[in-house]
């Protein structure tokens, strides 16, 4: 089955202190929007990538007209309401939503997280990351809640049946990944260090 990706690079940042869109902050000497999509097209799991922006990063929306993806404007209320008038504007189906913040993120992971969803059967799917691992690793906790006896915290990847869009609260699965990949996302200033520093960590073990 087909499957969609929405790179989510329209929010406001609000818990940044600096002056560059959050989609646009540099890890590793590139933004970390384009570990995203790197890991995305790499993928054998997703057939397209649609990346959604809004009046809150119009630099962002300009340094993606250098790559081949589809870039459409939502209205940058909040992440469910723009998720769903993505999918609801392209009529997507499959779709796996990814934060745009998220530099680590490898194919392997999506692949693993898109093989979850098919197998669970149940229309949409939340990624997790247990809080002790986010503690860890010195990351924020700006919200959690209890999964299978254990505070989890979630990962800012979804999957969805986008048909269903309009049905209202989907049952939805919850795949907990204790993994840094998918742990380490920028919301902070201090989080922007931790990822550089985890960056680094994993390509010198890469190398």
């Amino acid at each position: 089955m087909s499957v969609s990706a929405v790179v989510m690079a329209g929010g406001k940042g609000k818990r940044m202190t600096l002056a560059e869109e959050k989609p646009l902050l540099r890890v590793g000497g590139k933004p970390v929007i384009e570990f995203v999509l790197l890991a995305l097209k790499n993928s054998r799991s997703v057939n397209d990538i649609v990346v959604t922006v809004s009046d809150f990063t119009p630099k962002t929306a300009k340094h993606l007209e250098a790559f081949p993806v589809k870039v459409l404007k939502t209205p940058g209320k909040e992440y469910v309401s723009d998720l769903a008038y993505a999918i609801k504007t392209l009529g997507l189906q499959t779709v796996l939503a990814v934060a745009a913040d998220l530099p680590l993120l490898t194919a392997e992971v999506i692949d693993d997280i898109v093989a979850n969803y098919f197998r669970c059967g149940k229309p949409a799917l939340a990624v997790a990351v247990p809080v002790e691992t986010k503690q860890r690793f010195g990351l924020g906790l700006n919200y959690s809640f209890e999964f299978g006896g254990k505070r989890v915290v979630p990962a800012g990847i979804n999957m969805i049946d986008g048909r269903r869009i309009d049905v209202g609260e989907l049952d939805q699965a919850v795949y907990v990944v204790d993994k840094v990949e998918v742990a380490v996302n920028i919301n902070t200033v201090a989080e922007l260090k931790i990822a550089e520093e985890q960056f680094t960590l994993m390509s010198k073990r890469l190398s």
